[in-house]
């Protein structure tokens, strides 16, 4: 099972105020380095490598037994021994560029301690699953000679290795810590100004008064809350738990069972990996490892984004009709009205990110921007002002929530490291090619397969990453995009998060509706099933407008169209319950949608508004009360 986000220590003290120096600070130098500043790269990796590490190191516990209030004597030698090997790299950053192929032994030994110290900070922060997949590859490596010749090698020597993941641009003070200091902590940090702001509530009081009395009215005001704090947040665990604590309790008060409840807000929550503009690290990974502009990607991924909220957004009403709940009484609900009032302005940072965006202003500055008009906007109003006290507080939080991908920085750059040096990505893909046989179908089938087990292990982010290196160049020599494929990898790595026994986001909402996680999983796999839709319809449409005007769009409407139509198949209820010839008939016509042909979808629409009309005239029938029979005059 997937290791869960780890409690960061709750220090005390001199100890909790050195930490939250430490978190502001490197908030505020990169928030200023990503827009205003012209840093050395070697200063604006190794900080960010010093960030991820250091911090990793002081705030989580090496052992459940550690102390818990104040850092421990072995995290003080370990945060020494990373300052010194950064700090070396850092200032020797031009002389080891010289000696090149003839390092000193000092070189190396400050390497070996930064192999040491970035598994250790990703088994503190996320696991020995993590550091499992940072130490492997360095064992593959040093024995790659013993293996099979399919994927073995001649083997290389530690000192080679570690030259290798400490010296060389695809290490540890590679892409990963680029884009940990460009662009996860700035947007992270970017979402906790917003939370401050009081963006959470507005969104969930928005969507309750919008939605709140219809069908199901508090399980769309969960979807539509969800998708609303994606654009910002980035982490489902952490949407659960923020739209959770507030919508889930309505949801049972409208009569849905617990385990449903957590389970439609779990899934609701997973779209904040795949929602514009920030997708977790996402998109900025696939703006580093494939050169595709970043407004790129989240113009192409905002359509597949929207259309898995639609997805589950359906199966709620349909779900809510299937149970026979109604929505709650308006004098539970707020007015629409206030609530626009109250917090409307609470959308402008959103706007001045994206226009940002559009503008072509880099995405580091892109968030500046943001938090700047994040700022102007609290001071409309008393409750959500943000003072000097608060805006230093969001600094300390934005630092501290992506520690969870930056702890990853090491161990990514390991496993990276030792991709390049050994070309393993290489014989994976082709061992992948081999199973498939060149097929297409087969390559997303095995993928599937693949990000599923490792996200027994992994969050998703790491999953991605370590799927990516290896099954993109497949993809893209079967025909498809860079683009297309990264996405089809990132989307199938959500599976991690949704399916049991791993499912952190719906366990999350599990533990708030105090329902079976078990069952609140497998609940949520059924409302999230769309995650593994889109990645077909990436490899066989132009979803990703790929193609011209008029494919783009029938593209998009078949999509539409698809996603719709499996979403009603999925509750098996339409005007009534299906029976399993309607099953068949409708599950047919799905199939037809996602065809991207005009004749295709006008086939599938007719078909379901016939099987409409018919189950209408059944359920009509089954209504209409039996006429009494007249009574006959009768004589003698």
């Amino acid at each position: 099972m997937a290791d869960e986000p780890r409690q960061a220590r709750a220090l005390t003290g001199p100890w909790a105020g050195a930490a939250r120096v430490l978190l502001g600070g490197a908030a505020l130098y990169f928030l200023w380095a990503t827009s205003f500043g012209v840093v050395p790269l070697q200063y604006f990796r190794g900080i960010a490598v010093l960030y991820s590490l250091v911090l990793s190191l002081l705030l989580y516990q090496a052992r459940r037994r550690s102390p818990g209030a104040r850092p421990s004597a072995i995290d003080f030698v370990l945060v020494g021994a990373t300052v010194v090997s950064v700090g070396y790299w850092i200032v020797e950053h031009e002389a080891l560029a010289y000696r090149a192929g003839a390092y000193t032994t000092l070189d190396v030994a400050m390497g070996l301690v930064l192999v040491v110290v970035s598994v250790e900070a990703a088994r503190r922060v996320l696991g020995w699953g993590m550091a499992l997949c940072a130490v492997l590859p360095i064992a593959y490596a040093l024995f790659g000679a013993w293996l099979p010749v399919v994927v073995g090698h001649r083997g290389f020597t530690v000192r080679r290795v570690v030259e290798f993941v400490y010296l060389s641009s695809d290490g540890i003070f590679g892409v990963m810590a680029e884009v940990v200091g460009e662009f996860i902590l700035p947007f992270v940090v970017f979402g906790a100004f917003m939370e401050a702001a009081g963006v959470a509530r507005f969104f969930v009081d928005l969507a309750l008064a919008a939605l709140g009395r219809i069908t199901g009215g508090p399980a769309q005001a969960a979807v539509i809350s969800s998708l609303c704090m994606g654009t910002v947040s980035g982490s489902p665990v952490a949407e659960t738990v923020t739209t959770g604590t507030v919508t889930i309790p309505l949801m049972k008060r409208a009569g849905f069972p617990p385990h449903i409840a957590a389970a439609v807000e779990g899934a609701a929550s997973t779209g904040a990996m795949i929602m514009p503009p920030v997708m977790g690290a996402g998109a900025f990974l696939m703006a580093e490892m494939t050169g595709i502009p970043y407004l790129e990607i989240v113009k192409v991924a905002a359509i597949p984004g929207l259309l898995f909220y639609l997805s589950v957004a359906v199966m709620v009403y349909f779900e809510s009709r299937k149970l026979g709940l109604r929505g709650l009484p308006a004098a539970e609900l707020p007015r629409l009205g206030p609530v626009l009032r109250r917090g409307w302005y609470l959308v402008l940072p959103i706007l001045v990110l994206m226009g940002a965006l559009v503008l072509g202003v880099a995405p580091g500055t892109a968030a500046v921007f943001g938090i700047l008009a994040a700022v102007g906007v609290s001071w409309l109003d008393p409750a959500t002002r943000l003072g000097p006290a608060r805006i230093w507080g969001a600094l300390v939080d934005g630092a501290k929530a992506s520690l969870f991908v930056a702890a990853l920085t090491g161990a990514v750059g390991i496993l990276i490291g030792v991709l390049a040096l050994t070309g393993i990505g290489i014989r994976f893909s082709y061992v992948l090619v081999e199973l498939a046989g060149g097929s297409l179908a087969l390559t997303l089938l095995l993928l599937a397969l693949a990000t599923l087990v490792l996200g027994l292990a992994l969050p998703i982010t790491a999953t991605y990453l370590m799927v990516a290196v290896v099954a993109v160049p497949v993809l893209t020599d079967l025909g498809l995009t860079p683009l297309a494929a990264h996405l089809i990898v990132l989307w199938l790595s959500l599976d991690a998060n949704i399916t049991p026994p791993v499912a952190l986001g719906p366990f999350a909402a599990a533990a708030i509706a105090g329902a079976d996680p078990m069952r609140t999983g497998w609940s949520c796999f059924r409302f999230a099933k769309s995650i593994y839709l889109m990645p077909v319809l990436f490899a066989y449409t132009h979803l990703l407008l790929t193609g011209t005007p008029a494919q783009n769009l029938v593209a998009v409407v078949a999509a539409t169209v698809g996603t719709l139509a499996f979403s009603i198949l999925s509750t098996g209820f339409f005007v009534a319950r299906m029976t399993p010839l309607e099953f068949l008939v409708l599950a047919a016509a799905t199939a037809l949608a996602f065809v991207p042909s005009v004749p295709a979808i006008a086939t599938a629409v007719v078909v379901f508004g016939a099987v409409y009309l018919w189950q209408r005239r059944r359920v009509d029938a089954v209504a209409r009360p039996t006429a009494a029979p007249t009574p006959q005059a009768t004589g003698d």
